[in-house]
């Protein structure tokens, strides 16, 4: 069998070996092309934009216990002293300050209280209510709740939350 030899450079390559050094360059450039954007022959893909729907909420779901007369005057996470009377609560992680619609999955009574401490300690539940609060949504002990963040700009809840504050919630006598 006589190998012709092909001259690349000042060298001479048999042809079969400079055929298979002429089609690994022509693949390693062709590879090259195209992982390079500014060879790339193709159209560039537009993006379509992301249609903005409504703003997911947040929201958790768990067992809410509540905290009264033991705690009653001492100071909460935020500074201020705990009253049992009024509408707040105790979470882990939500900032100070926010407000929670708290809703008794059982009765679907709901109420929104302020976050001003932190806890729960039991690691099975996700908030603990004043005893107002408590009352209010119709927890005697435990209860399985939702808790939903208020947000600016949702008018439904502001609404609910202005009805809420014009009318008072009694507390009776014990839980």
């Amino acid at each position: 069998m006589n190998i012709l030899s092909t001259k690349m450079g000042e060298k001479l390559v048999p042809t079969r070996r400079g055929v298979a050094i002429a089609t690994l360059l022509v693949a390693l450039g062709i590879t090259a092309s195209a992982s390079d954007p500014a060879v790339s022959a193709k159209k560039p893909v537009e993006k379509k934009p992301v249609q903005q729907g409504k703003a997911r909420r947040w929201f958790q779901v768990g067992t809410a216990s509540w905290y009264g007369r033991y705690f009653q005057g001492k100071q909460t996470a935020n500074g201020e002293q705990y009253d049992m009377n009024s509408l707040t609560c105790a979470h882990r992680s939500l900032p100070l300050g926010t407000w929670l619609r708290v809703t008794n999955l059982k009765n679907r009574r709901s109420i929104f209280v302020r976050v001003n401490d932190r806890g729960p300690v039991p690691d099975d539940r996700i908030v603990d209510l004043s005893y107002a609060a408590a009352k209010a949504v119709g927890i005697t002990g435990l209860g399985k709740v939702k808790l939903e963040k208020l947000r600016p700009g949702d008018a439904e809840m502001a609404q609910q939350l202005i009805t809420q504050f014009r009318q008072p919630v009694t507390v009776g006598q014990g839980l």
